[in-house]
């Protein structure tokens, strides 16, 4: 009985921290700078600096799977990133 008491409380601070990590916001790419960029697995300063290069050059991206022709970003790191990252094309002022 007294273990029950023990874990039941255990068991609930366990789900909601999981609950917190899931529901944290999508980065998007669009408009994401390079400090916001690089919270994301798998994105240093070096990629993340390559994302927003891309981005300004070429225009805001229009998928997830554009990422794919950032530099030194393949198929593999674009499906990690794709449960992190939002496209939302920014409105024109």
């Amino acid at each position: 009985m007294k273990l029950k008491k023990l874990y039941l409380p255990l068991l609930m601070a366990l789900f909601l921290s999981f609950g917190s990590a899931f529901a944290a916001d999508k980065v998007n790419v669009n408009t994401a700078g390079l400090e916001e960029l690089q919270t994301l697995i798998g994105v240093g300063a070096t990629t993340a600096a390559a994302i927003i290069e891309y981005r300004e050059q070429v225009g805001p991206y229009t998928s997830v799977d554009d990422l794919v022709n950032v530099k030194g970003i393949g198929e593999k790191k674009v499906a990690t990133l794709s449960t992190q990252v939002i496209v939302e094309i920014p409105e024109q002022l």
